[in-house]
């Protein structure tokens, strides 16, 4: 990462392999803007040098799927341990974003992007929603519309509990990629407002 390049950092889970497609096209989406580097962070496990990642990076983008009506008990355990960024407030006024998954329609995912703005909101950072309309609300709408589900707050995705990750809704990973492209389109707004102030 060169000096002059912002960097957004996707800090996920994934229980089998779901979640992490999803975060892969967060990743390609940030990277596509000019000036953006991007990489994953699987939360499951932090060693300090992942944590110096996420600490030196302009976003930071949330995943998990949804268990329970929550995040995964693997992503609590990673917000438990920001604790000290929180203290500190080391991730004060860097971008925010999340996504989710899980098998049903709802699922209660809004529930998951809940926990992620709160988690934001408490480490001081700025949350960007996904910013698109409700797509295959209409009878001539399709199943292949962005963010089909309808979902606002951030990107969600629906995987049928038996099928492998490679068989995702094609509009899901795009609807990722969309989140992940503006959140880099944010950050360099950012950036930039930052340098002329």
């Amino acid at each position: 990462m060169s000096e002059s390049q912002a960097m957004v950092a996707i800090a996920y889970h994934s229980g089998f392999g779901h979640t992490v497609r999803l975060a892969e096209a967060v990743r390609d989406g940030a990277a596509s803007v000019p000036g953006t580097g991007a990489t994953t962070v699987n939360v499951d496990g932090m060693t300090e040098e992942q944590w110096e990642l996420l600490d030196a990076s302009d976003a930071i983008i949330f995943g998990s799927p949804t268990y329970m009506g929550s995040a995964s008990p693997a992503f609590h355990t990673f917000a438990y341990a920001s604790g000290k960024r929180w203290v500190e407030q080391r991730w004060a006024g860097k971008v925010a974003a999340g996504f989710t998954n899980s098998s049903s329609k709802s699922g209660d995912k809004l529930h998951t992007l809940h926990y992620f703005t709160l988690l934001a909101a408490q480490h001081g950072m700025h949350w960007v929603n996904l910013g698109l309309m409700p797509g295959w609300n209409e009878s001539t709408a399709s199943e292949n519309d962005l963010n089909r589900l309808g979902v606002w707050l951030g990107a969600a995705a629906q995987s049928n509990g038996d099928e492998a990750p490679a068989e995702m809704s094609k509009s899901d990973l795009l609807t990722a990629s969309h989140l992940g492209k503006r959140v880099a389109e944010h950050v360099q707004l950012l950036r930039r407002a930052r340098q002329a102030a």
